[in-house]
């Protein structure tokens, strides 16, 4: 009894707090343990410890990089790599480290190539799995768009494993870049790496992306042959001198908004890029004239589509335009403040632009009378012309121009406020092939009288828009009438001071017959107007644009519903349109209407939904916005009847 009371059990109880402290950060160490440990108080029977060890499995996550990008670059089947590519995004990331030159040919598959190219020894040998994906990964073929959100390192990656065995990357466009984790150079190199057969690049807004990006695409992109940079701050000269020197089958280069790029990489184009096609540069503030006279003199040979804007280059990149421009077919320039009148008056003595069939000129105070002139003799051959914002060209000079180029067939005049009615009248009689008129926001068109002007019509003019220009009256719209009695379009949206008098003439001197009208916010037209022109051009009438005459009615749709059978698009949008008038265009003759505008109508309800249910056997597009009187439950029934329609509500 004494020895039972006086036993203490130090030694089991010592033994098993060795086993705890000691042992257990060992047993720890070599895998998942499960211990019991009895508590420290004092017991007077000790259990058991109860220790099970569960040994750790390997994996193949446990070798370093350099084994696992050794394990990938063998790996030659495009299935294998994606299945692999699949797995986590380590491995994604290591798979897209993966030159293309470097994934392993094995020795049976380097004999076939090379079999392949002796007489064609290897006709009767059948091609593996493998080596089919080796035939076809560098076609270049797919087209990739990756925007916003989606714009990360990790979707580029993922599309440079993935395209390779199935065609190859052709075509890459990405629009923009995830604020949290956006495009770097990471991604961009992924797709260098994986996509040899990229021949088209498009960045745009891609802040993180720099040279070192642009640089594996040039290392390993031979076959790059668009290549467009916009809001790219982070590129600079030296990527794009590597572009220059390894990717020279470029025929189209793209800079905008890139604060960095200048005269040195422009150079670099010109030396090495000896096929370029097209070229656009924007807002880039370190391009002068040193890079843009190079490249254009480099370049002349083959450059046919030129767009400089907003630039710091003077008269003499244009002089070197006019002189080396041979080849050039389109030429735009727009925000060209340090280039003055004898800018372009060289560029049109030069007698280069022999060729040229499209200018465009936007913002450029050089452009006067004088300039617009030998432009004109410059460019026999010029069909179409753009003049925006151009305040200090005249009628004179528009005269002139028009005299001089005689093969015009598209005239476009936009906020050019010294041009007046004469000299626009003026301008379509001296053209004898002008197809095309567009006049918009000229502040200086007034009616003039008409016996002052002696014109001769032009038989050739089919088109004719005329847009918000207040001054365009009664008088000037019918002299338009005499001038162009061959109209097929007609444009007058925003003429808001015109009325039915002003119009009909013109409507009853179209002798063609009317096909595309737009009357849009000419808010003091009837439905006289309507009518007429149902009556006189009914037969040939495919396209009427209404949107905003509140003063048309339901008597418009009767005449119509009555006359106009090609009839397909047709907006009568905030018009004083109600339930009758949609029936009536229901039971109407045309068979063809496509597009109907409804929005704005208040007085359209959800009676209107059979009628509409009734056009909708030939209905793609139904506008219903703003008609607060039909109800939801309305809008649904036509939804659900009307599968074949997009309806906006």
């Amino acid at each position: 009894m004494p020895t039972l009371v006086n036993y203490s059990g130090d030694d089991d109880f010592l033994a098993g707090s060795s086993l705890c402290s000691a042992d257990l950060g060992l047993m720890l160490s070599l895998g998942h343990v499960d211990v019991y440990c009895p508590s420290r108080k004092r017991a007077r029977i000790t259990g058991p410890f109860v220790v099970e060890v569960q040994e750790k499995k390997p994996s193949i996550e446990a070798l370093p990089d350099e084994c696992l990008f050794e394990i990938f670059r063998r790996l030659s089947g495009g299935r294998e790599r994606s299945s692999a590519a699949c797995v986590s995004k380590r491995w994604l990331m290591l798979m897209s480290s993966v030159r293309n030159s470097e994934i392993f040919r094995s020795k049976s598959h380097q004999d076939l190539s090379i079999a392949d190219k002796v007489d064609g020894a290897t006709n009767d040998v059948e091609m593996s799995p493998a080596d089919e994906d080796l035939e076809v990964e560098c076609d270049g073929y797919l087209s990739r768009s990756v925007e916003g959100k989606k714009a990360t390192d990790v979707r580029l990656a993922a599309i440079a494993v993935g395209t390779s065995s199935r065609g190859g990357l052709g075509k890459l466009y990405v629009r923009g870049s995830n604020s949290a984790r956006g495009i770097t150079n990471v991604g961009l190199s992924a797709i260098g790496r994986g996509c040899p057969s990229l021949r088209v690049l498009s960045l745009w807004n891609v802040p993180n992306v720099g040279d070192e990006g642009l640089l594996e695409i040039a290392r390993e992109c031979r076959s790059l042959e668009k290549l467009d940079l916009c809001q790219c701050p982070s590129i600079s000269n030296k990527g794009l001198v590597a572009i220059a020197e390894r990717c020279t089958n470029i025929t189209s280069l793209t800079i905008e908004s890139c604060p960095n790029i200048g005269n040195e990489g422009l150079q670099a184009i010109g030396r090495y890029c000896t096929k370029l096609q097209c070229l656009t540069i924007k807002d880039c503030p370190l391009v002068g004239d040193q890079g843009v006279a190079s490249l254009l003199s480099s370049a002349s040979a083959v450059l046919t589509k030129v767009k400089l804007h907003a630039l710091n280059i003077t008269d003499f990149s244009l002089a070197v335009i006019g002189h080396y421009g041979k080849a050039i077919t389109c030429l735009s320039l727009g925000a060209l403040q340090n280039v003055s009148q004898k800018g372009f008056w060289v560029m049109g003595n030069a007698q280069g632009l022999q060729t040229l069939a499209s200018l465009a000129i936007t913002s450029c105070r050089g452009t006067t009378d004088v300039s617009l002139e030998a432009l004109g003799k410059g460019c026999p051959n010029i069909k179409q012309m753009c003049l925006r914002k151009c305040c200090f060209v005249s009628d004179h000079g528009l005269v002139a121009f028009t005299k001089a180029a005689g093969s015009l067939e598209s005239l476009q005049l936009e906020e050019c406020n010294r041009i007046t009615q004469a000299g626009i009248l003026y301008a379509v009689s001296n053209c004898n092939k002008l197809k095309s008129l567009c006049v918009v926001k000229c502040m200086a068109i007034k009616d003039i009288a008409p016996e002052t002007l002696v014109l001769s019509p032009c038989e050739t003019l089919r088109s004719l828009s005329i847009r918000n220009c207040p001054g365009f009256g009664s008088t000037s719209l019918a002299m338009v009438g005499k001038l162009c009695p061959q109209l097929h379009h007609l444009d007058l949206s925003g003429l808001y001071g015109i009325t039915d008098a002003a119009i009909l003439p013109l409507l009853e001197s179209c002798e063609a017959g009317l096909v595309k009208v737009n009357l849009s916010d000419c808010l003091n037209l009837t439905d006289e107007v309507v009518l007429a022109l149902a009556r006189l051009h009914g037969q040939t009438l495919e396209v009427l644009n209404l949107d905003g005459c509140r003063r048309v009615s339901d008597a418009s749709l009767v005449a119509v519903a009555e006359n106009c059978l090609l009839l397909n698009d047709l907006d009568v949008s905030k018009c004083s349109i109600t339930d009758s008038g949609v029936a009536v265009l229901s039971r109407g003759v045309q068979m063809n209407l496509q597009i109907l505008s409804l929005s704005g109508c208040s007085m359209v309800s959800s009676k209107s939904v059979p009628s509409l249910r009734k056009l909708g056997k030939s209905l793609l597009g139904l506008n219903l916005q703003h008609c607060n009187s039909m109800t939801c439950s309305a809008i649904e029934l036509l939804v659900e009847n009307l599968w074949r329609c997009d309806i906006l509500s």
